[in-house]
């Protein structure tokens, strides 16, 4: 009789599993692509750990680390009452990235006609990797790059929007009041990034380079 009610049960555990395993896997899916709704279509989510580490209950709440990457490999806690347990999960994503179509010399300018967007796996690209023509648009390459490799954000800068030795306008702004004075700049910088510039009487005040080439300071 033990022996019959033990095949029984497992008989069972083999039907109920598959399912299971479906609902599980659909779960997940369903939890990543709310995540990331932008590449939601071109994703697929496929659970490492064996099924015998999975969570117990139907539906178990899923939670990530706040500074989690969006893709590939990636451990998410799945808890059920008051048991949590950590599965090893792989967000396969598919998409569009930017790859140069010829050799480029760093210091180079980009420009539309030296990239291609390519199809592919998104999760297995380098980090920081460019999806969008637009991010790099007039942007300089800090290295030299090869045709057909994918782009990384750290492969150039934006272009320098004021040089040192460059004469530009500080503006001071504060609680009701706008001041603004002629200085010369002492460092290169980007829109949005800091710099250094002496005043005509000699003080050095720090800001952030606007968008039109002004140095914005907050008092």
């Amino acid at each position: 009789m033990r022996v019959i009610t033990w095949w029984l049960s497992a008989m069972l555990t083999l039907l109920v599993m598959p399912v299971w395993a479906d609902d599980l896997s659909a779960q997940l899916n369903q939890f990543f692509k709310a995540r990331d709704p932008l590449h939601a279509v071109g994703m697929n989510v496929v659970v490492r750990t064996p099924e015998q580490q999975w969570p117990t209950c139907a539906a178990p709440q899923f939670s990530l680390p706040g500074n989690s990457r969006l893709w590939g490999m990636m451990s998410i806690a799945a808890t059920c009452d008051r048991e949590r347990r950590f599965l090893q999960v792989e967000v396969q994503v598919t998409g569009e990235y930017v790859v140069v179509n010829r050799q480029i010399l760093r210091g180079t300018t980009l420009t539309a006609s030296d990239v291609l967007v390519k199809q592919g796996r998104l999760d297995t690209l380098p980090a920081r990797a460019v999806l969008d023509p637009q991010q790099i648009t007039e942007a300089v390459s800090v290295r030299d790059l090869m045709p057909d490799q994918p782009l990384t954000l750290s492969m150039v800068r934006q272009p320098w929007r004021v040089k040192a030795g460059q004469p530009v306008m500080v503006i001071a702004q504060g609680d009701g009041f706008n001041v603004s004075s002629e200085g010369r700049a002492l460092n290169n910088a980007t829109a949005a990034q800091r710099v250094r510039v002496r005043m005509g009487n000699g003080q050095i005040v720090s800001g952030n380079v606007g968008a039109d080439g002004n140095i914005l300071i907050s008092l």
